[in-house]
């Protein structure tokens, strides 16, 4: 299969789409098939061969290259989303609706309208919905998303200086744990190891099971080894190395491997 890199035109959202054999040039503009239906987006990576053994997900397929008729409906639905949000937004404060609109989407030639909303608490957004249907003459969904959701649709940079994990790549969020920054010794100061979202940072899911795989090797720290230089204490791991600084009985540290350690000491 040969994939390229595609940014949705005016969205935050990059997708490794298939070409369809098809070769396409840095800064094509091409029409792709998400599941939200037909979108524009900008070709910005070379096409590349991609090994489906082992990237066995699903993968959206570029539809052809943009025509001057796509590039026209593009813009004639970004400014009929503009309108949709101001008027959601006007309505919501209007009916004191304690939400913050995120989003809007058309869906099945605008017979369809996908508002995103976030919200600290239950709402009741019938009125609102029922407003909202006169207005576009359409079926509306009021779709909840959380802070990740929000930051996904918005974009930005991370802390790491490149785009967020969920706009360039990232197809679903997994679940992330503290214990997942304290298996790989982070500081678990919530400034440093929380995203824009405000949520633990996505990447510490990545090497996750490899540090929890590796600890299952090594002694916990504080716990009394012995080694073929005499008996110690764990003073700390290094886990992707399986090392050891141990501080020996007779006030010695040294750095030593886990094959090293001969049994636990009692």
């Amino acid at each position: 299969m040969r994939v390229a890199q595609i940014k949705l035109e005016k969205r935050h959202i990059v997708l490794r789409c298939d070409t369809k054999e098809e070769d396409f040039n840095l800064g094509d503009l091409v029409v792709v098939e998400t599941k939200e239906g037909p979108r524009m987006g900008r070709v910005i990576s070379e096409v590349q061969d991609l090994n489906t053994a082992i990237f066995f997900k699903s993968i959206p397929p570029v539809i052809r290259l943009a025509t001057d008729e796509d590039c026209k409906k593009q813009e004639e639905e970004e400014k009929r989303a503009a309108e949709a949000m101001k008027k959601c937004k006007e309505k919501a404060e209007q009916l004191a609706l304690p939400m913050k609109v995120a989003g809007v989407n058309f869906q099945s030639g605008g017979e369809k309208v996908t508002f995103f909303f976030i919200a600290e608490t239950r709402i009741n957004f019938r009125e609102l919905v029922k407003q909202l249907a006169s207005e576009f003459h359409a079926r509306i969904e009021m779709r909840q998303i959380g802070a990740r959701n929000e930051a996904k649709m918005m974009g930005g940079v991370g802390c790491c200086g490149l785009p967020l994990c969920c706009v360039s790549f990232l197809p679903d969020f997994e679940p992330v744990t503290i214990r997942m920054a304290k298996d790989q010794g982070l500081s678990l100061d919530p400034t440093k190891i929380s995203g824009l979202c405000g949520r633990l940072l996505c990447c510490l899911e990545y090497e996750a099971s490899t540090y929890s795989e590796f600890l299952r090797c090594l002694p916990k720290c504080g716990s009394r080894i012995a080694t073929s230089f005499g008996e110690g204490k764990v003073i700390k791991q290094n886990v992707l190395s399986k090392t050891l600084l141990v501080e020996f009985d007779d006030g010695q540290l040294r750095t030593i491997k886990a094959e090293e350690i001969k049994e636990k000491a009692p």
